[in-house]
């Protein structure tokens, strides 16, 4: 009956243990209501070399505008005529930051932001006198992409949509992390001058999370979301889990060894 009792008190404490409710699975547990945290980082996207922008100009004078802007012609497939489609091509920055722009030759653009272009491009237009004061330039990104991987709903490749991405919003984007993931390191890979850098992020702190400096995506980002233990273990084949036989064998393992040990005493 002793021993009986003790069995009893064991796997009843196992069970215990097993159904212990975790406290690593919900976001900024450190916020409070009313709480307010300011970010240290404000860096948005600069551009630099490889990367394609689209440059658009627009002018109240139609053959002004032609003319600053770069033309792409697509021949009409089984078309045998002049017939030509017109779109805008983009951009691409050369290894000294510079690209070449219609009538003003090479502009160096490499560290600005979008919205830095666009003046940069105005101004240099109307001081060349390419155009009268009207224009308006816009510019685009159309290569610029970050990488979600690990365990995400959607891992893949996204785009950047506007000058500032934060890592939450990549997050949503790749459909938030699983059950599985590891709340409290979220890693960041950024490539820059030709070295990489990992930035380790926890979801579970608010604070910390914003004064990473990979709060703000940047391009070619790389987020890996590592996958927690309970994954790890399922990798295996038949893996120690609950619905795994393994598991099974080992806890009639540990309960078969507590009895002997017991009943030798």
């Amino acid at each position: 009956m002793k021993y009986s009792k003790l069995v009893t008190i064991a796997l009843a404490a196992m069970i215990v243990t097993s159904c212990k409710v975790p406290t690593n699975v919900s976001y900024f547990q450190d916020l409070k209501n009313g709480q307010v945290n300011t970010i240290t980082s404000q860096a948005g996207i600069k551009l630099k070399e490889g990367d394609k922008i689209s440059i658009v100009v627009k002018s109240k004078n139609n053959d002004i505008s032609n003319m600053l802007n770069l033309p792409v012609a697509t021949q009409v497939v089984g078309y045998t005529g002049d017939r030509t489609n017109r779109g805008m091509s983009g951009y691409t920055i050369d290894r000294n930051g510079d690209i070449d722009f219609p009538m003003a030759g090479k502009l160096h653009i490499a560290g600005l932001s979008r919205e830095e272009v666009a003046e940069f491009i105005k101004k240099t237009i109307e001081e060349k006198a390419l155009a009268n004061k009207d224009v308006v330039v816009t510019v685009e990104f159309l290569n610029l992409h970050f990488s979600v991987l690990g365990e995400v709903g959607r891992p893949g490749e996204y785009s950047f949509g506007q000058d500032r991405v934060t890592l939450p919003e990549a997050l949503a984007q790749a459909g938030d992390l699983t059950l599985y993931g590891m709340r409290d390191s979220v890693y960041v890979l950024r490539t820059e001058d030709g070295k990489q850098t990992t930035h380790v992020v926890s979801m579970l702190d608010a604070r910390e999370m914003l004064n990473s400096p990979a709060y703000y995506l940047q391009q070619n980002d790389v987020v890996y979301v590592v996958p927690n233990d309970y994954r790890k273990r399922q990798s295996k084949v038949n893996g120690n889990t609950f619905q795994s036989t393994s598991f099974w064998i080992s806890i009639s393992s540990v309960l078969i060894s507590l009895v002997s040990l017991l009943h030798r005493l």
